[in-house]
């Protein structure tokens, strides 16, 4: 089979690979139709994530059908269509058991991280009674791929951690895939105000459509002074940092009132200096976190039933040997007006 491989930083191929079997009694083979590229696929492509060695395939997101199904696995079967969670569960170790899949002890993010990914024509899928789900029938399926990871990541890590209610306001720094997915999945709760801050004119313009009430372009770099003017000196009661770089957990730190939630979603590959010397004293929470993906389930409902729209955060559609081209458009989101690429395989 044909698959996309990392081969160390700035280096990866659309190239050759074994096809996946069955390995253990609970796994199962799906063969890839559609996928798509992370945030993470980039910080990983950085250097960010030295645990993915050369040779990886990468890829942790994507719908698809079940070619082959482990004896032990009793709810998928060959045929099947499913999307795949971008966090791998045993459902049976202390920390499935607690709802903390991203710990799973012989899972959690594994996908395109310490096993191959999805970004190939098959995969493999340990603990697929845990680790799938169903795709209803008649369901938008590029609508779906945004499932396996973002929407559950941005409303998981950003939304519930950030502890969004009725009549807050939120400030998301980063109208990235993920940011936009937190920006989607606030509204649920009702908050008065939804900044959305970035550098990127079309991205804030693409947050406007999907529900932002203010926008911040922080290419002055004075967003700060501009959130804090929006809120009359006060900040806001939730910031959520969707980027993962220092700058923009600073902004996170300089715009949140006392009481406040600061939810980082971001994956940092570097150190951030974090201002205790200030927030100490302002009873501010602060919050990081992995995907957990228990809320997906909830979320495949409201998008089957049209009430949440994640479509409309694809802008761009290649064919899955087009990955390299792909990648060089999503790295290039500002320029290529690039949002969530949508892969397809044969």
């Amino acid at each position: 089979m044909k698959a996309l491989v990392y081969h160390g930083p700035g280096k990866r191929s659309w190239e050759e690979k074994p096809r996946p079997a069955i390995q253990k009694p609970t796994d199962a083979v799906v063969r890839v139709e559609r996928t798509t590229i992370c945030g993470t696929d980039l910080h990983i492509m950085k250097g960010d994530v030295p645990a993915v060695t050369d040779g990886r395939i990468l890829g942790h997101e994507g719908v698809g059908v079940v070619e082959e199904a482990g004896p032990a696995v009793s709810n998928f079967r060959k045929g099947d269509r499913v999307l795949i969670s971008c966090i791998t569960s045993c459902g049976r170790c202390e920390a499935c058991k607690k709802g903390m899949y991203s710990h799973c002890a012989d899972g959690g993010w594994i996908l395109g991280h310490r096993i191959d990914g999805t970004q190939a024509e098959y995969v493999r899928i340990p603990y697929a009674d845990t680790s799938l789900h169903a795709v209803p029938q008649g369901a938008d399926e590029d609508a779906l791929v945004m499932l396996s990871d973002i929407l559950p990541t941005g409303f998981e890590v950003g939304v519930l951690n950030g502890k969004v209610k009725p009549g807050d306001t939120v400030a998301i720094v980063g109208g990235g895939p993920v940011g936009l997915a937190a920006l989607l999945t606030a509204q649920f709760y009702s908050p008065a105000e939804l900044i959305l801050v970035d550098l990127d004119d079309n991205r804030l313009e693409v947050a406007k459509q999907l529900g932002a009430t203010r926008l911040v372009n922080s290419g002055d770099g004075k967003a700060v002074a501009k959130v804090m003017a929006l809120t009359g000196g006060k900040g806001v009661d939730v910031a959520i940092e969707a980027v993962g770089v220092p700058a923009t957990f600073d902004v996170c730190q300089d715009v949140v009132a006392a009481g406040g939630h600061l939810a980082n979603v971001g994956v940092h590959g570097k150190s951030v200096a974090l201002k205790l010397e200030k927030l100490w004293i302002q009873n501010v929470t602060i919050t990081t976190g992995l995907v957990d993906t228990y809320t997906t389930p909830m979320l495949l409902k409201i998008v089957t039933a049209g009430r949440l729209q994640p479509r409309k955060l694809i802008t761009h559609e290649f064919k899955l040997e087009e990955v390299m081209k792909a990648y060089d458009t999503f790295g290039n989101a500002a320029k290529e007006k690039a949002l969530k690429v949508i892969l397809r395989g044969a």
